[in-house]
């Protein structure tokens, strides 16, 4: 499973509607972010508690990839008018783990950040 497939599952769990907005170029044989940051995208309604939801624009990766992506998004001037706008960004990296005392199976474990 894709770090992308990862993200959508996790995500559509906690009840986002999410899409994804990472598209192939079959031209240049590579994948193209929306706006050069962004996988999927995500909202959802609010909380019972009122608390508002936002647009969010999700970069997932590998753990080991996080801090070339955190730069990337950062140095983006498209995520700062995103977040200007009013969204959020938010950023997935994905690790696999040894399998825990007694088990086979190994552990794969999500590392969420919000920029």
């Amino acid at each position: 499973m894709s770090p992308t497939q990862r993200s959508l599952k996790n995500l559509r769990e906690r009840g986002y509607m999410v899409a994804v907005v990472e598209k192939y170029n079959a031209h240049i044989k590579r994948r193209i972010d929306l706006w050069g940051f962004g996988d999927l995208l995500a909202c959802r309604l609010p909380d019972e508690d009122g608390i508002s939801a936002m647009p969010v624009i999700v970069q997932t990766t590998t753990a080991s990839n996080m801090a070339s992506r955190r730069t990337k998004i950062a140095e983006s001037e498209e995520a700062r008018f995103w977040k200007a706008c009013g969204g959020a960004v938010l950023l997935h990296g994905w690790a696999k783990r040894p399998p825990l005392k007694g088990k086979k199976r190994i552990r794969v474990e999500l590392k969420e950040e919000w920029i």
